[in-house]
Formats: C-alpha cells, structure tokens, sequence
C-alpha cells in the first residue's frame, strides 16, 4: 500500500501504523458505507493523517474522491473529467479568495451529482472539520444531506463511501440525535505505532516511556513538545492560556471547581446527572471526550484506548484527550486558587 506522506515537527514523515483502520477503510471500499462514518476524537490524534492515506486506499480502489479539508484550505477532486475538477477547483479558489469555505463544502453535491450523470461510478467524500467552516448548528443537515445522497441518489452509482472527521463534541452531539451516521471514536495512536513516529524525532529528546506520559500517544503534541524543546511547562501553561482555562474556572461555582479537581484525578467522576453541565462545558472545549464507547474493537476506529489508565487520564466512561490537557486544567486550578 501507498503510505502518504506526513508533515510533523517540521520533518518529512511517512504515514504510520493504525493497521486496522486501514483495514477498515479497505473494507467500506469494498463494500461502500450505507451511513456517513462519522469519526470523532481528539484534537491532534491523527484524524486528518487517517483521511489523507484513506484517500490513496480509495483511488487505488477505483473512486473518484472529493477532498474537503476547509482548515488547511485545501480542497481536490480527483475525477477523471477535466473539465468537472477545474470547476470544482475553480469554485474552491474562489470560495478561498472571499473567505466562504462553506460554499465548497455544501457544493460537494452538485459536483457529486454532476460526476454520477455523467457515468455510473464508485465516489467518495472525504470531509475534515467542515462543521468548523458550516457551523455547528448545520451538522447534522450536512449529514444528512450525505446520508441522501447513499439512500436516495438521482443517480445510479456502483459505490458510495463518505467519511467526516471531527474534533468537536458539540458536533456530534448534534449528530447523535439522529440515526443519519454511523459515529465512530478514534483514540491517539497505541503505544506501539506511537514510538515509530518517536523515533524519528532527532536528539536531544527525553525517553520514550516520557514523552508516552506526556502525550498518550497524541502526534501533535509530541510536534509541540518538540517545537517547544520538550518543555512541557511552557507547553501546558500555553494550551491553558489558549483554552482560555482561567476565565473558564472564574465562570464556576465553589462546587464545580472541586468537581473539575476531582475530575484530574479520575475523570469517571464525572459521570454524574448533576455533573453533566459541567462535563458538557469541558467537551465544548475539546478538553474531555465523553461517553466513551465500549472497547469493543468493532466499535472503533482502529484500536480502543485502554479499560482505564489513570496515568494518561483515562476513565471507564470519560477520559482526558490528553495527559496536558488534564496538566493544562490542573495548572489553572492552582493559579486560580492563588
């Protein structure tokens, strides 16, 4: 298999690991998707590296492949119409040009349509943080509007498979109250696939069990960490100040204060009624994912994360998107308490 090529840290690396999710993007080449897929997980675990190589499994496979990538601004159609890939490119530049990289992702459909009349084909759509570039409000629609085009197309096609990346649970709250995807989570890399990428990082660095405690397995931040010369200090107090944590700590109350600390140490703690608010707040700030699903691996895109790591701040139900995260929150707690 093609492995694509990956920027990280400033080097030049090769697509790495995840086994079985390419496996599994073989297999809904195989047989298309009867529901979007929808995978959701943390900022920074390697999403958007996922779709990237997904796209070679799909072209190798035979499809046309529609790429939508609104936040790195880069859109592609890979079809073999000239004249079909010049007017989506040409609506791409101009969607760049005026700052309305929704329009693209919302004209996808003509384009899809337009390629299906000309001739009965395998396609695919590969989307990345577009309810980012739609809004969140129109998520679900977006969805749906993919799940139309399997069920209800106004042309025949051999195959159809559409998969839409997220990093925000917002979204996909919005989504799961409809029965229009098939939602599935994605964890960082496993330790494992996680050292390959380690170990092409250039000394001086700390040693891989570290750098595996201050990242779990999350490739952005170990670019970060990098970048910063494996300050995680620095890197924690920037994350805090980015996420905005100390005002976020001045809007709670003395008890939802005492419930986040808690939830540093064992984030399962907050797999409460009365804590629902405050958990929902920290999935609005891609701090937390929350209700995981079962590590039924069937349920997964490539590997679940463990039962429970209170190390990587991991919990049954709950878990942290990374162990800075958690480091980033309690930071702002002592600062606050100051």
């Amino acid at each position: 298999m093609r492995r694509v090529k990956l920027r990280l840290a400033g080097l030049l690396v090769e697509f790495t690991d995840r086994e079985k999710a390419l496996a599994q993007v073989q297999e809904w080449a195989e047989r298309g998707t009867i529901q979007p897929i929808v995978i959701f997980g943390p900022e920074g675990c390697g999403k958007t590296a996922l779709l990237r190589q997904a796209s070679h499994v799909l072209k190798d496979a035979g499809y046309t492949v529609f790429h939508l990538y609104p936040l790195d601004r880069i859109f592609e159609a890979d079809i073999e119409e000239p004249d079909i890939r010049k007017a989506f490119l040409d609506l791409a530049q101009r969607a760049l040009s005026e700052d309305s990289l929704g329009r693209v992702a919302w004209a996808v459909f003509d384009f899809i349509r337009e390629a299906l009349k000309r001739k009965k084909r395998k396609i695919a759509v590969l989307a990345d943080d577009v309810f980012q570039v739609i809004g969140v409000q129109n998520a679900a629609a977006y969805v749906k509007g993919l799940l139309n085009m399997i069920e209800h197309p106004l042309y025949d096609y051999e195959n159809i498979v559409a998969i839409v990346a997220t990093s925000e649970g917002v979204s996909r709250r919005e989504i799961a109250k409809h029965l229009w995807a098939n939602l599935m989570p994605i964890w960082n890399m496993p330790k494992n696939g996680f050292q390959e990428i380690y170990e092409k990082l250039p000394h001086p660095k700390p040693d891989y069990e570290k750098a595996w405690s201050l990242t779990g397995g999350n490739p952005r931040i170990l670019s970060i960490l990098y970048e910063k010369k494996w300050d995680s200090n620095t890197t924690v107090g920037e994350l805090a100040s980015k996420k905005r944590l100390t005002a976020f700590i001045l809007s709670l109350n003395p008890q939802e204060r005492e419930w986040l600390a808690e939830a540093t140490e064992d984030p399962d703690k907050l797999f409460t009624r009365e804590k629902l608010p405050l958990l929902d707040k920290l999935v609005d700030l891609n701090l937390i994912v929350d209700t995981l699903a079962s590590r039924d691996p069937q349920l997964w895109v490539d590997q679940p994360p463990p039962e429970k790591d209170p190390q990587l701040g991991i919990g049954r139900h709950i878990a942290w998107q990374t162990p800075l995260h958690r480091e980033a929150v309690k930071k702002a707690l002592e600062e606050f308490a100051r």
